[in-house]
């Protein structure tokens, strides 16, 4: 499937993916620059996207990466091997990656297929980056991810909002990683970005979208459910990562699924966590649900999920 190019600044394209990769920008000039690079699984289908561009892998000079969630940052060593770009991430995920942390990214957690890969500068909040002629200014976004950060173009009121603001719907929050103040630190980061004057969003996941102040109001509503009902964060983890789980393996025998998630940690720490260890009766719950919905199919044999990755 060919996903949605836009031209959103001049020579500066997004990327629309899908759940399991995320989107992605190209500044095609000299040299070319790319933010966020998707998951390693698909990198083909990444590099002929940017050939598409005119953009080839061994031409990128500099990859710019929001987070370290393997969604994020899966082209990063293939690219660096091949162009010996640069890559820019937060200093938070700067160390995660030089002290080859594959906790605190999460990719071990979730059993996820990423790969180390060299650090040339952590940023900062209030930094101001170039891709090519237009200026960023990095706002520092902890919650989804202690490294989080968003773009903001003040020029054309442009804001790349990564994975800490979508137009309808939340990331999943780790506590177990990220720590028990992470649904908070969401809140604190989405009034952070409420302050600026936003023309159109340009997501981590889904299409770009123009009604800023409805998507953080959506968003906050959503957080202060969190901090109302805590089992609503175990919920919205079981449901994110099942889907998750099933992109990255593209099929699983039906019969084997439990087992395969009880082989991980995610899936019993999030029920232990917040549904006092009831592991079967919330994995039924939970695939019911996306069954009824056709989120999930059966095709007699695997499940499969119909969420484009």
């Amino acid at each position: 499937m060919r996903p949605s190019i836009v031209e959103v600044l001049p020579d500066l394209f997004f990327i629309e993916r899908g759940y399991l990769n995320a989107n992605h920008f190209v500044y095609r000039g000299n040299p070319p620059i790319l933010i966020d690079s998707g998951y390693v699984a698909d990198f083909n289908e990444t590099a002929r996207f940017l050939n598409d561009l005119g953009v080839g892998i061994s031409e990128v000079g500099r990859i710019i990466s929001t987070h370290c969630h393997c969604d994020h940052i899966g082209g990063n060593k293939i690219i660096h091997e091949r162009s010996g770009c640069d890559i820019f991430l937060h200093e938070i995920g700067k160390h995660f990656i030089e002290s080859g942390d594959d906790w605190s990214t999460w990719w071990r957690y979730y059993h996820q297929q990423a790969d180390f890969f060299p650090c040339t500068q952590g940023l900062e909040d209030g930094d101001v980056i170039a891709v090519g002629p237009h200026q960023f200014e990095v706002i520092y976004t902890p919650g989804h991810a202690a490294d989080g950060i968003v773009l903001y173009n003040r020029k054309e009121r442009l804001l790349i909002s990564s994975d800490t603001l979508w137009e309808h719907d939340l990331a999943a929050h780790t506590v177990r990683v990220e720590g028990n103040a992470a649904v908070y630190y969401t809140k604190k980061s989405l009034e952070n970005i409420s302050r600026l004057k936003v023309a159109a969003v340009c997501p981590g996941h889904g299409p770009i979208f123009k009604d800023f102040k409805g998507a953080l109001q959506r968003s906050l509503r959503r957080i202060d459910g969190y901090l109302a009902d805590r089992r609503k964060v175990g919920t919205d983890v079981l449901k994110k990562i099942t889907v998750y789980t099933l992109l990255m393996k593209k099929a699983v025998p039906a019969q084997s699924f439990f087992d395969l998630l009880m082989d991980t940690h995610w899936f019993t720490e999030t029920v232990d966590l917040y549904f006092d260890g009831a592991y079967r009766a919330k994995y039924d719950e939970v695939i019911a649900g996306f069954l009824n919905k056709g989120i999930i199919r059966n095709d007699g044999e695997n499940f499969y999920t119909t969420v484009k990755a």
